[in-house]
């Protein structure tokens, strides 16, 4: 029967109809797709953590270049942009987060991407307004599932507003010969993280090895213990987390394995990080 009032409706009506179905289809499909468009993204297992200090009043125009231009370029070429930030406290800090498949992979794409069109094209414009960009941690994960997730690019339709959320790192400077002792530790502190309003992204540690790519300078200063997470908002950071936060601290401190009071960085995602809060991701919303 609906077929032969389909036939009885106007030409123009039946093609106005069907242009409505179809775009009304990605709406209802996109919460269920959204994780599975990345599964081929996923196990980078050697991390950059890249803090930069822009010149004075321009972070808000590097972001707005970085954005642009960079992202897909890491990709398109085999690594990873996991996201991007500014920091608070400080108004001239950038920090942003590379990944590459393996530390073989890391001179490669360096290579071609630094010594390729697009970077020719815009570095003179960027390196004008980026004084220091020497401040870089290499890591890879504690353990393989403790890496960062990569999470769906923001959608310009349905994110338009862009990326939300606040992500914090914790950053133990840990005295050398004590790494596996105090990750055992921090792991402990860490589970108590884990609570509503709080994703874990990654739990991080210093990768001690030559650096096969000498044009960009990595701290020789570990080794480290990162933990990443994303938190939902500014009251669950404050209220619920920070308290969390400040005990895991203080207990680490005093445990004798750090060469130094930890750092806590918060900071906040720009409209086009990858990491964010992201509650359709998969259900309940874990990065």
């Amino acid at each position: 029967m609906k077929h032969i009032e389909r036939l009885l409706l106007p030409p123009a009506i039946v093609a106005l109809a069907s242009l409505g179905a179809a775009r009304a289809a990605p709406t209802t499909t996109h919460r269920e797709t959204t994780m599975e468009s990345v599964q081929h993204l996923q196990d980078f297992q050697i991390v950059e953590f890249r803090r930069y200090t822009t010149s004075s009043g321009e972070r808000a125009n590097f972001v707005k270049y970085f954005d642009t231009w960079f992202p897909e370029a890491f990709e398109q070429l085999g690594a990873m942009v996991f996201g991007q930030f500014t920091e608070r406290g400080d108004p001239d800090r950038f920090t942003w987060l590379r990944g590459f498949k393996d530390i073989n992979a890391r001179p490669i794409v360096n290579a071609a991407f630094y010594y390729g069109p697009l970077w020719k094209e815009h570095r003179t414009k960027v390196n004008t307004i980026l004084p220091d960009s020497d401040n870089v941690m290499l890591l890879h994960p504690l353990q393989p599932p403790s890496g960062i997730p990569v999470l769906p690019a923001v959608d310009p339709v349905v994110e338009e507003d862009g990326a939300h959320g606040v992500v914090v790192a914790q950053i133990f400077a840990v005295r050398k010969g004590s790494e596996e002792g105090f990750a055992e530790q921090a792991q402990t502190a860490f589970a108590h993280y884990r609570i509503a309003g709080v994703h874990p992204a990654g739990v991080l540690v210093s990768l001690d090895v030559p650096n096969n790519f000498p044009q960009l300078p990595i701290r020789a200063d570990g080794p480290f213990l990162v933990w990443l997470g994303v938190v939902k908002d500014d009251a669950t950071l404050d209220s619920r987390l920070a308290p969390l936060l400040d005990a895991a601290e203080h207990a680490l401190t005093t445990s004798g394995l750090l060469r130094g009071a930890p750092e806590r960085v918060v900071m906040d995602p720009t409209p086009r990080s990858r990491l964010r809060w992201l509650s359709d991701a998969s259900g309940e919303a874990s990065p």
